[in-house]
This record gives structure tokens, sequence and C-alpha cells, in this order.
């Protein structure tokens, strides 16, 4: 990590903080953005104990004030190699409750502020043929929890919007990731026991970074961390079964509903497309692919 540059947003408190300490402690320029001027104390000590750091007060839901933060970076060191997308917003509520000013200000800051920043730096890593970004996902997203649907709905579209970045910075050598934390928190500090506090904290999550945003980094990975533990998350999609669309299909899909869940040979498409050629090729009875002859993609509905 020495001498890369990484903006880290959410990054004055919670696992922002520890993420932009960790990076600066790899060697890693960080830049820090919050909404508030908390931000400026990390930075100073990062500053203080022999790192370089730079804090900008930004909004990540503003257009305009992130791209003010990737100018004055790319003025300042010339570049931008990783974004870790950390800022966020909890209102939990169960979904009667909750309204749509509620749902829509969570997904504002966690998927908006996540598409905000990203397009800010993408033209600039394509440019330098080299990138590095982090969406900040979640298990409330990949498999529910009460209470948050809206937080839920948001921590699952940047899984998504991960997916298909990863797939079009591939050849400028820009890696995309997301990384699911479990971390006592400001945002988490009411739903958890004492003694899970103990364990989850921010500092045992921060180390996952490395792996994600480093020169060998994967792309495309969903690496869940908490209390020292890491785990991989996966979407994938089993083999099934051809049914056709003859008047009894719909009930031919009720009576083989456990032959089309079976992971027995499940796999992780390479891209959405796979789903259309795995349809494809059951449809005419040939070997994968055979309808695609070209490798062309396929608009998914």
């Amino acid at each position: 990590m020495q001498g890369r540059v990484a903006i880290v947003t959410g990054a004055g408190a919670g696992l922002g903080r520890a993420h932009a300490k960790y990076l600066a402690r790899q060697g890693a320029r960080v830049v820090l953005v919050d909404l508030g001027e908390s931000a400026a104390a990390v930075a100073d000590e990062i500053v203080r104990t022999g790192g370089e750091a730079v804090a900008h007060q930004a909004s990540v839901t503003d257009e305009a004030q992130v791209q003010a933060v990737v100018e004055d970076t790319r003025r300042r060191w010339g570049r931008v190699d990783i974004l870790v997308n950390n800022a966020g917003i909890l209102r939990d509520k169960s979904f009667a409750k909750m309204s749509l000013d509620e749902f829509r200000l969570v997904l504002d800051v966690h998927l908006m502020g996540s598409v905000i920043c990203s397009k800010a730096v993408w033209e600039l890593m394509r440019r330098q043929n080299y990138g590095r970004i982090v969406m900040t996902s979640s298990s409330s997203g990949l498999y529910g929890n009460f209470g948050q649907a809206n937080y839920g709905a948001a921590k699952m579209a940047v899984v998504g919007l991960m997916q298909t970045l990863a797939l079009e910075g591939a050849k400028y050598d820009i890696r995309v990731n997301c990384l699911a934390p479990t971390a006592a928190t400001g945002m988490t500090d009411s739903l958890l026991t004492p003694e899970a506090k103990r364990a989850l904290v921010p500092e045992a999550v921060s180390p996952a970074l490395l792996a994600l945003v480093g020169e060998d980094a994967p792309t495309r990975a969903i690496l869940c961390a908490g209390a020292g533990h890491y785990a991989r998350a996966y979407v994938s999609l089993t083999a099934g079964r051809y049914i056709g669309a003859a008047p009894d299909a719909g009930q031919r899909v009720q009576s083989d509903w456990d032959a089309i869940s079976e992971r027995t040979g499940d796999s992780i498409p390479a891209a959405g497309s796979v789903q259309v050629d795995q349809q494809l090729a059951a449809a005419s009875g040939a070997g994968a692919g055979a309808d695609r002859r070209s490798g062309e993609s396929v608009p998914i509905a």
C-alpha cells in the first residue's frame, strides 16, 4: 500500500475511522470524508503518528462536494487508487411503520452515495489503468433483518452495483469488491449486547481491506468480516430443471421445486448473461452456450 492514495467515506468515526487508520498504517495516503467535522481529528491523529492524511467535510449525496474532494486529491497527490464507500445511516423500523421518506433517505446515502463517489473516481481510475473500489454491504442485505427493509435493500443494491462495475472495470484493472462488516459502532450500539460489543470492535474488520484493495486483489468478491472472523458470501445459480412452457408448467415447477432448488453442482455466474446461456442450452438440449456462438451479451429482464 506504500504511496497508494485512498479515499474513505464516513471516516470520522466507527468503521470509517478504523479503515482510514489501518490504510495509513499500511503506507497509504488517506483522504477522510465525513459529513461532520470529526474526520479532521482522525486525519490529525494519522499525521501525528507519521502518516499522510487530509480531511474533507462533505456529503456523499452531494455530487459537487464529492467531485471537489476528488479534484483536490488529484491536485494534491496526482491520483486516486482506492475508494472505500463506507458512509451510512440507519433509520430502522418495521416496514409497516416506515415512511417512504425514511426508505429513500437510507437508499440515498448507502446506494446513491456509493454511486456518486464511484462515478467521481471512475474516469480517473480508467485513465491511470488502476483502481480498487470497496462497497460496504451487510448481512442485512444479503440475508435480511427484521426492521431494516430500507437498509437491507440498499445493502443488496450495492452488491449489484459491484457486480457490474467489476465487469466494466476489468480491462482497466479496476477491481471492485464488497465488504460486509459486523462491528459495534454508533449505528449498531443499541442492537448489541455488552459482550458482543467487546468482540465486534471496528479494528477487527479493517484488516479485510488489505485483501480487497491490494495490487493482487480479487474482483467481485463479497467478504464478511467481524470479531476477527472472515468468510465469503456468494450469489450462486443452481443447475435447475427444464420444465418447458406447457399448460401445466406452473404445476410442474411446484412439483419439481426440490430438484430446481438442489444446490449440488450450483455455480457462480461470471455475468448475468450466464443465466440466459443456461436457459437457452436447456431449451435447445445443446451444450452450454450453443445458442450464443458470438459471445454477445443478452439483456436480463
